[in-house]
Formats: structure tokens, C-alpha cells, sequence
């Protein structure tokens, strides 16, 4: 919690303000028991019509200063709790999105959602509490003691009596109820991972009629979190109603007490009416330590998963190499072997040598699950090899800084991931100030500039979240543009020519070949059919490269790409006939 609370430092004079004019106001209520008791003793009783009406004029005087004080104290409180948790927030998205996949794969997206939101809102409330309430009952409760042992001595066993019992109370049901946050934190965790994953996988609900199963694996997770908010709420329930039968039975001990005081003749009856007062004050201010440790211990766990986050450094570290190289274009891996992390089974890719140059086309062939993909996101180094290197422009891809090697990376990844944007300002992703003749350029060259045209707004048509309206093909188009557009020396495609027609993926070859000529392309395909034209196929087969040449000699020397190639062949040759 401490390491949270220094992001309060930047605003400590902010910070200060409010627990300041919170002391104005508490300062006011104290005065006023005493003041009522003299308007009755000395006023009333004595039928006294000035001192009621000057000490009248003070009490009306002394609750404006405390208003403007609570007000204050209020304003300033809001403002440091506030700013506090934007630049919280600020930081812990910015340690979320320099996380390698690893680790967001471990947090969950649901979890970090929870984090982001739930927690550090937890965080802001205690803080704005904290500057306020806390300052308030401390001196609510040492004043208020003080005044009333200054009223009458015998009042304080009152409070010797019932303090303890009040102190017991709220210590055992905090003590039970603290661990039950943090588990409320997790269930938290659990709705939002079902909710993110229904909303983003909505269609495939839908396609195969699970509705019902969905809205019931959601009820479960929510009667989850239901039943563990009741639990923690039932305890605190507890809270109130017993120290307010606290309060009430230390009240009728002071008029007890008092009364039997007032027919000695020995105290007022305004003094002991001030002494209630008091006694209620002191008595409230237990009440709300009581609520305020309960929002202590929400803070606290909610703190912890904070700082889960703050604490995560990226496992994928960056080099100290800023990327100027003489070489341009190439990529080499050397014996490179590679496990998920966390993943007790053996490795994905075992042992893969081969060497790409400058303005070469290589594709990368097998049948799914064999570590196609897992091979080319070790040259954006969104993994690290296990053994091995791999080497960018002949410099090992550890040594270079992630944002100089990634700069020289173009990545059209497996999934088409668009904007809620306009389609100008997808493809501009690549290139933050690429100018509009370049933006069509790159929509040329992804053959996407011919659907782009025929909609009403042309490039400033808006796609809707996650690109849902538009096609498997013509995201993935988008998506090649916005690729294309950065001009990297070495453009990558991860089976992000599955949803285009042959046509379309010939004219795309095609377009690539002629505009990004010194261009180092790597394509991981599925259908041999759109890697024949490649200057080199490195065929992967368990993990293993099985062989890497062009096509021509593949189909002489390699058995895998022959029976690959063989079957693509005979099932076309099938649905033509």
C-alpha cells in the first residue's frame, strides 16, 4: 500500500489542504455542545434573552466556518484522490502494454481489466477518505473525549466501560472479513474474463446456439461473486447495530448519571445535554473507524494486485542497440530452439537453422501446430529463443532496443485486430505520419483500395470495434496495408492470406513483388498454391526444418512437400472436376 500511496507525494500540497480545512470543521462541531449547554444553562434556565441570542449568533457564526471548512475539505480531498489515481492508472496501463504475451497471458485480460478499473478506483476512494475521514474521527475522538472529561470526570467511565467493547467488536469482524476481500477481487476477475470473452467471441456463440451455456457459465461466476460480497457484507452488518446498542446504552448511562448529578445540584442540565452530545460523537467516531478499516482492508487487497502489475518487469528486456546497421533486410537463425514458458513439455522448434537475404521472399510451410508461428514472432522478439539466435541484420535480436527492432519489422499477424477508427487511420497505424497518397499507395498494393472506394466515405469510412463491419478479407487487406505503409525492411505474414481468394492472393504476390522489391517478405502459408513463386520454402515438420529450398527442387528432394503438395493438388484437381 505504501508504494501506492507515493503517487499521492506529487500532490502533497493539495494533499495537505484538505485534512487542514477538515480540522476547521471538526473544530467548529466541538464547539458547539458548548455553546448549547451555556444558551441552556445560562440562557434559558436563567431566562436570559441576550446571552441566547449572542451565543445563538455564534453558533449560526461557527456552523458557516465549519461548512465552508467541510466544503473545502471536500474539494481538495477529491482533487489529490483524483489526481492520484489518473497518474496510478496512467502507469499501470503503460506496465500492461510493455508486458510480453507471457505475462498478460498469466494475468489474464479479464483480471488486468478488474486491475485497471476496479482496483485503483478501490485505491481512489480510500485516498479521498484517508485526506477527510480519518482526520476527522481522530479528532472527533480525542476532542470529544476531552471535552466530555472536562464536563465531568465520572462521564469518562463511561467510556472506560464501553470503548473497549466497541474496540473488540470492530477488530474481530474486520479480522474475519479481510482475507474475504481479496477473494472478491478474484471473483471479480472471473465475471469480467467471461464477459470480455463473450462479448469479443459473440459470433461464435451464436453459430453454435451456446447461449444458454454461456448465460449459465456467467450466472455461475456471478452467484460466485454474489455469494462472497453477501458473505463479506453480512459480517459488516454486524458493525453497525451492535455499536449503535453501544452508543444508545452509553447515552442512558450519561442521562442516568447526569440526572442524578442535576437533583444534587452539582451539574447543569446543559452541561449534561452537552456531555450526550459528546458521548454520541465520540461513540460515531468509533463507528466510522470501524466502516473506515473495512475500506482500509478493500484498499489494501486491491493495492496488492496493483502492485502486481507496477512490480511485473518485462520478462522480454530491451537491448542497448539502437538498430544502425550496414546490413539491411536479413534474418538468420542459428540451432534455434524454443519452448513456451511455463510449459512443462518439450520444445516447439528444435534445432532450426536457415538464412534469409535482402529482397528474398521465403515462405514457411507445414501442417498446423507445427511452431510456424512460434518461429516468426522470435524476430519481433515477442518470445526469446531457448537456445540459439536469432539474428536480425546480423545482430542477435536481444541486443537491439524493442522499439529500433520492431521498427525495422513489418507484422500482419493471424488475426485481423482493426480499430474502432476510420479506415485511414488503421492503415496510418504503421506509419503515424504517412500522408494520404501513401495511405492509398499501401491500400493499392493490399488490393484493398478497390472496396475502400466503393464506400460512401471512401478512406474516412469508420470501422466498427474489431473491424465487424467488413469481411474476413478484406480485414485482413487492411491489415496488409497497414503493414505495408511503414516500409519495413522485413514484412512478415502469418497466414494472413487465408481468407483471400486465389485471384486476390495472386494479384497480391504480384503487387509485392513489383513495389517492395528490396523488401525481405516472410510468409507463413497454408496453401502451396501461394508459395510456389517464393525464392526459398522452409518446409517445418514437428518443429523441425525438414528442408528449405525453392519450390522446383522442394518437389524433387523433399517427401513432406511432396505429399503436401500432392494432396493441395489432387483436392483442387477434384473441385475443379
Amino acid at each position: 500500500m505504501i508504494k501506492i500511496l507515493t503517487y499521492l507525494k506529487k500532490y502533497w500540497y493539495i494533499a495537505v489542504l484538505s485534512p487542514l480545512f477538515m480540522i476547521l470543521e471538526v473544530s467548529m462541531d466541538l464547539i458547539q455542545p458548548d455553546l448549547m449547554s451555556r444558551i441552556v444553562d445560562e440562557g434559558v434556565l436563567a431566562e436570559n434573552m441576550e446571552i441566547i441570542l449572542n451565543l445563538g449568533i455564534q453558533m449560526v457564526i461557527f456552523t458557516v466556518i465549519g461548512c465552508i471548512g467541510g466544503i473545502l475539505s471536500g474539494v481538495f480531498g477529491n482533487i489529490a484522490a483524483q489526481s492520484f489515481s489518473n497518474d496510478l492508472r496512467k502507469d499501470a496501463f503503460a506496465k500492461v502494454m510493455k508486458m510480453s504475451f507471457q505475462q498478460t497471458d498469466k494475468f489474464t485480460t479479464g483480471s488486468l481489466v478488474t486491475r485497471l478499473t476496479n482496483d485503483i478506483t478501490a485505491c481512489q476512494d480510500f485516498v479521498g477518505m484517508a485526506l477527510r475521514m480519518m482526520v476527522r474521527t481522530v479528532m472527533q475522538f480525542v476532542g470529544g473525549i476531552y471535552m466530555v472529561l472536562n464536563i465531568d470526570v465520572m462521564f469518562g467511565l463511561v467510556l472506560l466501560v464501553t470503548l473497549p467493547v466497541q474496540l473488540i467488536v470492530v477488530a474481530v469482524v474486520l479480522k474475519k472479513g479481510a482475507p474475504l476481500f481479496e477473494v472478491v477481487q478474484g471473483k471479480l476477475d472471473r465475471v469480467n474474463s467471461v464477459v470480455q470473452e463473450n462479448v469479443s467471441g459473440a459470433r461464435v456463440v451464436k453459430a453454435y446456439t451456446r447461449e444458454q451455456y454461456e448465460i449459465d457459465r456467467f450466472s455461475k461466476a456471478n452467484d460466485e461473486l454474489c455469494n462472497t460480497n453477501l458473505r463479506v457484507q453480512k459480517l459488516m452488518a454486524l458493525l453497525t447495530p451492535v455499536l449503535s446498542i453501544l452508543m444508545n446504552a452509553s447515552v442512558l448511562a450519561i442521562i442516568y448519571m447526569g440526572g442524578l448529578e442535576v437533583q444534587a445540584r452539582e451539574l447543569e442540565v446543559g452541561r449534561v445535554m452537552a456531555g450526550i452530545t459528546y458521548i454520541t460523537q465520540i461513540l460515531m467516531s468509533v463507528m466510522m473507524i470501524g466502516m473506515m478499516f473495512q475500506q482500509v482492508t478493500r484498499a489494501s487487497a486491491s493495492a496488492k494486485r496493483i502492485r502486481e502489475i507496477l512490480d511485473a518487469d518485462p520478462v522480454i528486456e530491451s537491448g542497448g542497440f539502437d538498430g544502425t546497421t550496414a546490413a539491411r533486410g536479413t534474418v538468420e537463425f542459428k540451432n534455434v530452439s524454443f519452448r513456451y514458458p511455463g510449459v512443462q513439455a518439450g520444445n516447439v522448434l528444435e534445432d532450426i537453422s536457415f538464412k534469409v537475404n535482402k529482397g528474398e521472399t521465403v515462405a514457411i510451410l507445414g501442417a498446423t501446430g507445427c511452431g510456424k508461428t512460434s518461429l516468426v514472432n522470435l524476430i519481433a522478439r515477442f518470445y526469446d529463443a531457448a537456445e540459439g539466435q536469432v539474428l536480425v541484420d546480423g545482430v542477435d535480436v536481444r541486443e537491439y532496443q524493442l522499439d529500433a527492432l520492431r521498427k525495422k519489422v513489418g507484422f500482419v499477424l493471424q488475426k485481423s485486430e482493426l480499430f474502432s477508427d476510420t479506415i485511414e487511420n488503421n492503415i496510418r497505424w504503421g506509419k503515424p505520419d504517412a500522408s494520404d497518397e501513401e495511405i492509398r499507395s499501401a491500400a493499392e498494393i493490399a488490393q484493398a483500395a478497390e472496396f475502400v472506394e466503393s464506400f460512401n466515405d471512401g478512406y474516412k469510412d469508420i470501422i466498427t470495434e474489431k473491424g465487424s463491419s467488413l469481411s474476413g478479407g478484406q480485414k485482413q487487406r487492411l491489415s496488409i496495408a497497414r503493414a505495408i505503409v511503414k516500409k519495413p525492411e522485413i514484412l512478415i505474414f502469418d497466414d494472413s492470406m487465408s481468407a483471400l481468394d486465389l485471384t486476390t492472393d495472386a494479384k497480391l504476390q504480384r503487387a509485392l513483388r513489383e513495389n517492395l522489391g528490396d523488401t525481405t517478405v516472410i510468409m507463413i502459408a497454408q496453401r502451396v498454391a501461394s508459395v510456389m513463386g517464393a525464392d526459398k520454402i522452409a518446409v517445418i515438420e514437428n518443429g523441425r526444418l525438414a528442408a528449405f529450398d525453392n519450390h522446383e527442387n522442394l518437389l524433387k528432394s523433399c517427401e513432406v512437400y511432396q505429399d503436401i503438395y500432392s494432396s493441395q493438388m489432387r483436392e483442387g484437381d477434384e473441385r475443379v472436376g
